[in-house]
């Protein structure tokens, strides 16, 4: 699907696994991916246990990206313009908001992040849409109180659901490996989704309670 996709969780709930499982799916069908790794999380063993019958085959075709400041983020997507050809079928950015959260600190100083992180966001948007490509993010959360209750949204959550078009959160179930996945936004869906997935060595899988 052509557009942004944002998936947002807490720790633990597979955004990785689910991007790097994208990554692969995407490579089966002989499609690159850019995938931007600001998080730190991308490791070649991870993707060996998904794509763990043809490495060899899916691994060339993963273009791994790994900025280690916002502005070396925002370098990073401004170039996806020059990068991104009708042989690519993914971009991925996880997590959009890693490196934006270390800067943020006076409020002047935020001021200009949410900006440049708006921005970042509406490049990828218009790249999706340009180039036919679909662009995955993922986000961080902070905790928040709603009606007295705990509850969690994306960092930056304003920024990231106005651009995308699709917004799934994925939840922690207390069970061991087993998630929950909420659809809360998608084209031509006017009520939220849910369903159980589990988080396997070979990526995650759909989970029958």
């Amino acid at each position: 699907m052509d557009g942004v996709s944002l998936v947002y969780g807490e720790a633990e709930t597979g955004k990785t696994s689910l991007a790097i499982q994208c990554a692969v799916g995407c490579a089966r069908r002989g499609y690159k991916t850019m995938f931007i790794d600001s998080d730190g999380a991308f490791h070649e063993r991870r993707l060996s246990q998904i794509a763990y019958y043809d490495f060899d085959a899916v691994s060339p075709l993963i273009i791994l990206v790994r900025p280690t400041t916002f502005e070396e983020q925002a370098l990073a997507i401004d170039q996806l313009d020059e990068y991104v050809t009708k042989r690519f079928g993914l971009v991925v950015v996880d997590t959009i908001t890693s490196l934006y959260r270390v800067e943020l600190g006076a409020p002047e100083e935020n001021f200009k992040l949410n900006r440049e992180l708006n921005r970042q966001v509406a490049c990828l948007a218009q790249i999706a849409k340009t180039r036919r490509v679909a662009t995955l993010i993922t986000g961080q959360v902070r905790g928040i109180l709603v009606e007295g209750e705990g509850s969690v949204e994306p960092v930056a959550t304003r920024v990231l659901k106005f651009w995308s078009d699709v917004v799934i959160n994925l939840k922690n179930t207390g069970q061991t490996r087993v998630i929950k996945a909420v659809l809360e936004k998608c084209l031509g869906r006017k009520r939220p989704a849910s369903f159980y997935l589990k988080i396997e060595e070979t990526g995650i899988h759909e989970y029958g309670r």
